[in-house]
């Protein structure tokens, strides 16, 4: 059912959009007041979610490390898994939100005939967690081509990277097929592991399965359905312009497509999908570990409470810890 019910969502979508793209108003409701639609509650959701997160307070130092700490001079830190200033912070993000650097060191952990806990490396899903990111982004920025005039240079250089093997009439891009063999692992990593699949909820298979739909629909409109490429052109150009017209003879295997980005554009901000803005936002990376050179204190503290040692909680508590059995310092 965890998987039932969003492959359900997304295959009446399909076919809603299907039908109302045979239909001339519901075409302008589809490729016209959609997309402004959710586009407007993309950056709106995007900005709220992000200005949330920044005014929320972090009173204390809580980055996440696996390293040595800098203490001594003769003692050498690790200075990427646990940074002691901002430079070392910065090429800590750097790595992590361009190479995954956190989800490279991933281990897995099986039991094995002892029983006897085994870890293991776990680096297939860091290779195509970072196929589908790139392949994406590079996707999204071939894109440029329908919504700009003059086309950005980098638009043309990266077509030809993307298109060099020359694979069929019109060409097979490298990315479309990395982008849905990625998607496709990472769903199916879901279904086949079953400690994965215990954790996984719907919100988990819904994007997967809608990202999916967007790739396969996105080359059923370039290889098979043939979909007329200026008519696009001028009504994305048009949105883009804030002049929207819509061309007749658009297939409607078009207005699935954008039907399904616009959905994705929508669940975008509510989502896990968030963790693309909230990655530059998270105290457990892009806070320093200096916790023996600064002390930090909270700001939260209310200065009529005054500080309570242990040393003057056991002086309190003392012949109850006793009575207790709990061990004391003193006697």
């Amino acid at each position: 059912m965890r998987v039932l019910y969003p492959f359900i969502a997304v295959l009446a979508l399909i076919v809603v959009a299907f039908l109302g793209g045979k239909v001339t108003g519901l075409q302008y409701l589809l490729g016209v007041v959609l997309p402004y639609l959710a586009f407007g509650v993309f950056i709106v959701g995007f900005v709220s979610r992000v200005l949330n997160w920044a005014k929320s307070p972090v009173p204390f130092r809580i980055p996440t490390t696996c390293g040595q700490e800098k203490s001594l001079p003769w003692i050498k830190p690790d200075r990427l898994d646990c940074p002691s200033n901002k430079l070392e912070v910065l090429g800590r993000m750097i790595l992590e939100i361009f190479l995954f650097r956190s989800l490279f060191r991933n281990t897995k952990a099986e039991i094995h005939d002892g029983p006897k806990l085994v870890y293991g490396s776990s680096k297939y899903l860091w290779l195509f967690a970072l196929l589908f990111h790139y392949s994406f982004l590079v996707i999204v920025l071939r894109h440029l081509r329908l919504f700009t005039a003059p086309i950005p240079f980098f638009v043309p250089l990266i077509e030809f990277a993307d298109g060099m093997l020359q694979i069929g009439a019109p060409r097979l891009y490298l990315t479309d097929s990395i982008f849905l063999a990625a998607i496709a692992f990472l769903f199916l990593r879901r279904l086949i592991s079953r400690l994965v699949r215990y954790i996984s909820l719907p919100a988990d298979y819904f994007p997967l399965i809608l990202i999916f739909a967007i790739g396969v629909t996105g080359l059923l409109m370039r290889y098979v359905y043939r979909v007329d490429i200026a008519a696009v052109k001028q009504l994305t150009a048009g949105l883009a312009a804030f002049s929207p017209t819509l061309p007749a003879g658009i297939h409607s295997i078009f207005f699935v497509h954008v039907t399904l980005v616009c959905t994705l554009m929508v669940y975008f901000p509510f989502s896990k999908l968030m963790h693309m803005g909230g990655v530059f936002l998270s105290p457990t990376r892009n806070m320093s570990n200096n916790n023996r050179a600064v002390r930090h204190i909270n700001p939260w503290n209310d200065p009529a409470i005054k500080p309570h040692s242990y040393a003057a909680y056991e002086d309190e508590f003392r012949e109850f810890m006793k009575d207790a059995g709990i061990p004391v310092e003193k006697e």
